[in-house]
C-alpha cells in the first residue's frame, strides 16, 4: 500500500498524511452552555497527546476532526477506509476532503483530488480509469 502522497484535508490543522491515519471514528461532542453536541468524523494519528482532570491523566492518540454534522454519519468510517483502499491499490498522489452533504447536512461525501503534476501509471492503465480526477464516495 502506498499513501504516502495522499494527504487528508482537516478544517482546522491543515493536512494529514494518510499512510499516517492508524484509526476512523465518529463520535459525539458533549453539549455544552445550551448548545447540542456535534458529531465529529475524525482520523486517528500514532502520536499520543494526554489531557487531565482532578481525576488524573490521560494519554491517547492524536485525533483530528474531518467534519462535523448534526446528525450521525454511521457509514462514514467505513466510506473512508474503502476510498483509502482504494487509493493505494492504484499509487497514486492528492489531497481527500471530506463535504457535509445531503439536505441538512447530515451525510458527508469524500472528495479526492489527484495533484496537477501526477502522471498516471502507463503499466496500469485499468487502475487509471477507476480512480478519476475527482471522487465522490
Amino acid at each position: 500500500m502506498a499513501l504516502e502522497n495522499v494527504w487528508i484535508r482537516t478544517p482546522g490543522d491543515g493536512l494529514v498524511r494518510a499512510d499516517q491515519v492508524i484509526g476512523i471514528s465518529n463520535h459525539r461532542t458533549p453539549s455544552l452552555s445550551g448548545k447540542p453536541g456535534r458529531w465529529l468524523l475524525t482520523v486517528a494519528l500514532p502520536v499520543p497527546t494526554g489531557s487531565g482532570s482532578a481525576d488524573g491523566w490521560g494519554v491517547t492518540n492524536l485525533h483530528r476532526t474531518l467534519v462535523q454534522t448534526d446528525q450521525e454519519v454511521a457509514g462514514a468510517p467505513d466510506r473512508l477506509a474503502r476510498l483509502l483502499a482504494q487509493l493505494a491499490a492504484v499509487d497514486t498522489a492528492g489531497i481527500i476532503t471530506a463535504v457535509p452533504c445531503g439536505p441538512d447536512r447530515s451525510d458527508v461525501r469524500f472528495e479526492f483530488s489527484r495533484f496537477d503534476a501526477e502522471v498516471a501509471p502507463a503499466a496500469e492503465p485499468q487502475a487509471q480509469a477507476e480512480v478519476p480526477e475527482v471522487v465522490g464516495v
